[in-house]
């Protein structure tokens, strides 16, 4: 009788008892030194007291009501937000045509290909915003929304192109030979074959780059001016200049959006591999 079992399955069950046990105690402990500092710092954006201070004299929505009654915090989510979507819109379908470049054996320097676009994950993001600096102040895009928005885009693209690259490492790449030897043209197999199987993941890597560039700061520091603030640079300001409970509800914003995000991204994930499967 032949086994079914995959060697992936056969090393899992071949792990002991307290093997399992210590591994999930690790990855529980990993999980709560991550998750600590929020469930410390969250309630105090609740807080009616201006000072941080445990326990909370009282419960309040004043700092909420501060962040969103602020031009410069309206303002900074508007940004974020205008910023992020730009560079969702040009890093995704970038990223995806870099993939499938990559992905196809037949392409000529793809691994030269695949380390340029993933060096920007490589590089330390403070030399890459110098880098931008300097090079943005030549021609003037120091200071704009055009030169935040094609340096998001250059650290958001990495994360697009690696999602895809598992796409396509699970799509049957003779699906659109079999639509060509049927008369269909490339665009056409594109849209009718292959697009409604990696749309999950396209959806998924879109979220990716929007994440990346919603929550970045370093670069954002170094390249947009008063008018190009977005939410973590305006933090920064805040820390910098006066500290106060209205950053901690604009982290709590900023942490609700990127939870929902990266959940939804997750989702699309595993929808993708699901249909990729079968």
């Amino acid at each position: 009788m032949i086994s079914l079992k995959s060697p992936r399955n056969s090393a899992q069950s071949n792990v002991s008892p307290p093997v399992k046990l210590l591994g999930s105690a690790l990855i529980a402990l990993t999980v709560f030194m991550l998750l600590a500092p929020l469930v410390a710092v969250i309630p105090l954006s609740f807080s009616s007291e201006k000072w941080f201070t445990y326990p909370m004299p009282g419960f309040s929505l004043r700092w909420y009501e501060s962040l969103f009654a602020s031009d410069q915090w309206r303002g900074a989510i508007a940004n974020s937000f205008i910023v992020g979507t730009a560079v969702t819109i040009i890093a995704t379908p970038l990223g995806t045509m870099a993939a499938l470049a990559i992905s196809r054996p037949e392409t000529k320097g793809r691994n030269l290909l695949l380390l340029l676009f993933l060096s920007p994950m490589v590089v330390p993001v403070v030399v890459t915003a110098l880098g931008f600096y300097l090079f943005f102040a030549r021609f003037g895009l120091a200071n704009s929304y055009t030169g935040l928005i094609i340096a998001h885009t250059v650290i958001a693209a990495p994360f697009v192109v690696i999602t895809m690259l598992a796409a396509f490492s699970r799509f049957d790449f003779r699906l659109m030979r079999a639509a060509a030897s049927l008369g269909a043209s490339k665009m056409t197999a594109f849209r009718i074959v292959m697009m409604p199987l990696i749309l999950p993941s396209l959806m998924a890597s879109a979220i990716l780059a929007f994440i990346t560039s919603f929550d970045e700061v370093v670069i954002a520091i170094f390249i947009a001016g008063p008018d190009q603030r977005t939410i973590p640079r305006q933090m920064f300001t805040g820390m910098r200049e006066e500290i106060s409970p209205t950053i901690i509800a604009a982290s709590v914003v900023v942490i609700a959006v990127v939870f929902a995000l990266m959940a939804t991204a997750e989702l699309l994930r595993r929808r993708a591999a699901a249909g990729l499967k079968g």
